[in-house]
């Protein structure tokens, strides 16, 4: 379970990361990127939609396969961006390493994520 402070819950904050952030897509999902430098967090939302699986029983694993990946990569995410995974059909069939290896991924390739070096 992702902490309080890193949900990204209102409508209208969903909203607007979906109209105006920046779009990554991948083999499981899209991710919609917006910055927020007021904001001293990253917040996190998921879209998993009822194309992916007509089950609520499917849906809510796929959704806590992603939760589960960038809980355990929350404390290497940079602060101040505002996350919404758009979850694809493809991700119903993956597995936990195979979408944690994508989203870690896409957060390297667009420098969300904090490398040590």
């Amino acid at each position: 379970m992702l902490p309080v402070k890193n949900r990204l819950k209102k409508k209208k904050d969903f909203q607007e990361v979906l109209k105006s952030g920046l779009t990554v897509r991948n083999k499981y999902f899209f991710l919609k990127v917006i910055e927020r430098k007021e904001n001293p967090f990253t917040r996190i939302g998921f879209v998993v939609s009822k194309k992916v699986s007509k089950k609520a029983v499917r849906r809510n694993r796929v959704k806590r396969l992603f939760r589960e990946s960038l809980r355990l990569r929350m404390n290497k995410i940079r602060p101040g961006y505002d996350l919404v995974f758009i979850v694809l059909n493809s991700a119903d069939g993956g597995t936990f390493l195979e979408i944690r290896k994508e989203i870690d991924m896409v957060l390297e390739r667009n420098r969300l994520i904090i490398l040590n070096t």
